[in-house]
């Protein structure tokens, strides 16, 4: 009983670090690009494909470094992470912007979080951390 336990604390530790990771890169992530749009000519239509592709990334990554020790259920904790991501961000977003509303984009949002949490778990065998750099074992 006491194995189980800890395995359960172990995997909400994965979780919670996957989250904070994925918040720690979008927001690096959405510094850089406001930089590049204050000094660039890039169009501000592009900011919404750019919020989406950040977020996919953020949490593929997180999942990848995160989830790749969790022996079962690695799909569903990827997803996990990559829902609770998405959900906390609009509720961040939401109070930040003074109005909370659920629309289609909110309900795509918390979809490509869990989905790419989920993609993230499952090619984690693809890629390895060597020295602090994420690399895909089929070029490197």
């Amino acid at each position: 009983m006491n194995n189980i336990n800890s395995d359960n604390s172990n995997i909400i530790i994965k979780i919670t670090k996957g989250i904070l990771i994925a918040f720690a890169i979008t927001l690096i992530s959405i510094f850089v690009f406001s930089i590049v749009l204050t000094y660039t000519n890039i169009s501000e239509k592009v900011i919404p494909i750019v919020i989406i592709m950040i977020t996919f990334i953020s949490i593929f990554i997180s999942t990848i470094i995160c989830v790749k020790k969790i022996k079962k259920n690695g799909l569903i904790n990827g997803g996990i992470i990559g829902g609770i991501y998405v959900i906390l961000l609009y509720i961040i977003s939401s109070i930040i912007n003074t109005g909370f509303n659920v629309n289609i984009h909110s309900i795509i949002m918390i979809i490509i979080g869990i989905l790419s949490g989920i993609i993230g778990r499952n090619n984690w065998n693809k890629y390895k951390i060597k020295n602090g750099v994420l690399k895909h074992h089929f070029l490197f």
